[in-house]
């Protein structure tokens, strides 16, 4: 066996605690801090070493120095609803940031996106990467107190991809190359026969078909992290809800009001419990982004979950210490239904394509510093050797000729003109590329197109059901590295919505994973979707937020856009 990593916890406390917060003027909280909560920050106060300051007792920073404010609730903006906070089921980013608060998995994503170490202390490979051996802490523990042990992991693997659970991400784990994943996900053997046993209480052992040398990244994402089998079998469909839940992060739900907010409070059991701050989180559902914007102004949140994108030269201006803009590996897209007519001809989905001026999009609406994206995977990805498509060789003058023509050609002008409905989620930031789109298209192509928001659950309901012709898309990459994206489009990818399939497509995919260099294979795999276009790729985000300047510890530089709760902390203002 081959030892690939080894770190100590403390290395990881250590490092969850380098980064500072922004500096200025202060921002309140909406919560209050229950009393039990009071009495664990005086508890962490004498464990920190407190500080005079006055006749009052002031805990500090134990890294920054930083006085630390005795109010430690933390309001996020969380976008929307979730969807689900269920680690097999959740599959969009709004759940996946509770769940991240709520759960962990056998490692997590730092601050500046290294590799660290969660529920496992160590793992390592076999020479030829195709048996994977997680060591497990032992001091890893449920909110209720029991042990999170290896079998936890074996039976919440055996879920995310058992056909009766329908995770929209079983695909996942055959991407991971767990072995027998894609037999059990098609019904063709028992969940037993998965590559993922306990060799005891606190050793995992993953069997690869194929050699998988990231798959320590990966397990950082959602779908692996464990699921308290008790608590799924009692109490089924409900097993998520405050009173029911059992969960192995730094934090337990306590409180969901469905549309007002949800709150997690600190978990006791959590083995890191003695270097968490936060003792509260609420995540705020606003898909408003004005709305979620004055609620920042007031000082009603630490942080949002964007920023509206109409007020953006006036937050430059007056508010430019608090927004933060950094590179983030994440693509904004248009799908096109293939099941849909006349979406199913490749001249139409061109055309569509090539007519949208992906320039004006970032320099007049988006304005947050984004950049025009023709291809799924970011060009910074590492191990992604990025080609510049054809079509982004073009100037816009010749794509929009070349549009005319395509559309033409498979029966569309103004006179037969092209009409569709274009869905989005609510959002002030999708509406005004809706309707900008829209406009491109109508004065290119003579396309009749009307877009139509739906709120968010509704919106991945219809959207998995295919109910749409062409609709917003938009993927944060689960790992760095391109088969995050370009799995997107597998032919059994859950999150192919789509349902664009290309048998070469799909091989390339699977030479790519058996392949030490898989390189070449994702850039033949991206000429095939530039060839295509199941869907159309208009930007490379940008992470987009107001901060607090009282929020500490706020991860600016995870290029997979992940901010534990764990890791910041409130200052005193």
């Amino acid at each position: 066996m081959k030892t690939l990593h080894l770190f100590a916890g403390a290395t990881m406390l250590a490092a969850a605690f380098t980064l500072s917060g922004c500096g200025g003027s202060g921002d309140e909280p909406v919560s209050v801090a229950p009393k039990a909560e009071a009495a664990q920050v005086s508890q962490m106060e004498t464990k920190s070493g407190a500080k005079q300051s006055g006749s009052a007792t002031t805990r500090m920073h134990p890294t920054t120095g930083e006085p630390l404010s005795a109010e430690q609730v933390l309001v996020r903006g969380n976008g929307s609803e979730p969807g689900s906070i269920d680690p097999q089921l959740v599959d969009d980013s709004v759940g996946g940031a509770v769940v991240n608060d709520l759960f962990e998995g056998l490692t997590s994503s730092g601050p500046n996106g290294q590799l660290l170490p969660g529920v496992a202390e160590s793992w390592s490979a076999s020479e030829d990467f195709k048996t994977w051996t997680f060591k497990l802490r032992h001091n890893a523990k449920w909110s209720d107190g029991e042990p999170v042990t290896a079998n936890d992991f074996v039976y919440s693997w055996r879920r995310a991809v058992n056909p009766e659970v329908g995770s929209n991400y079983a695909y996942y784990m055959e991407v991971a190359g767990v072995a027998n994943s894609t037999a059990i996900v098609n019904g063709e053997k028992p969940l037993t026969d998965l590559g993922v046993k306990a060799l005891d209480d606190y050793t995992l052992q993953v069997s690869l078909e194929v050699p998988v040398t990231y798959l320590p990244i990966m397990v950082s994402h959602y779908t692996t992290f464990p699921s308290p089998q008790r608590a799924v079998e009692k109490y089924k469909g409900d097993w998520t809800k405050p009173g029911n839940i059992v969960s192995n992060g730094a934090y337990k739900l306590k409180e969901w009001s469905v549309g007002e907010k949800m709150v997690a409070v600190r978990n006791e059991h959590y083995w890191g419990n003695e270097n968490t701050i936060i003792n509260e989180v609420v995540y705020l559902p606003i898909d408003d982004t004005v709305a979620e914007m004055q609620r920042f102004e007031a000082g009603e949140m630490h942080h949002t979950n964007t920023v509206p994108v109409s007020q953006m030269e006036r937050i430059k201006q007056d508010m430019n210490d608090e927004l933060i803009s950094v590179p983030k590996l994440a693509t904004y897209m248009y799908q096109f239904n293939l099941q849909e007519k006349p979406f199913d001809d490749v001249r139409v989905r061109k055309a569509l394509s090539y007519a949208i001026d992906r320039d004006i999009i970032v320099k007049y609406i988006t304005k947050g510093g984004q950049t025009p994206a023709y291809s799924i995977t970011p060009p910074e990805v590492n191990g992604f050797h990025y080609v510049a498509p054809e079509i982004s060789k073009m100037t816009q003058a010749e794509r929009d000729a070349e549009a005319v023509r395509l559309l033409n050609e498979a029966g569309y002008n103004k006179d037969n003109p092209l009409v569709f409905d274009l869905v989005y989620n609510t959002s002030e930031g999708h509406k005004s590329i809706a309707v900008a789109i829209s406009q491109m298209w109508k004065e290119k192509l003579g396309a009749i197109v009307t877009p139509t928001n739906m709120e968010w659950k509704t919106f991945l309901t219809e959207k998995a059901a295919g109910n749409f012709k062409v609709a917003r898309y938009g993927w944060n990459g689960d790992y760095n590295e391109a088969s995050t994206f370009l799995t997107l489009m597998l032919s059994n990818s859950g999150n192919n919505d789509g349902k664009w399939s290309n048998a070469e497509f799909d091989k390339l995919l699977a030479d790519a994973r058996n392949s030490t260099d898989p390189a070449p294979f994702y850039e033949k795999a991206e000429q095939i979707l530039s060839e295509e276009m199941p869907v159309a790729p208009i930007y490379f985000y940008r992470g987009l937020r107001m901060v607090s300047p009282q929020l500490g510890g706020y991860a600016t530089n995870n290029p997979l856009d992940i901010a534990y709760a764990k890791d910041m902390y409130i200052k005193a203002q």
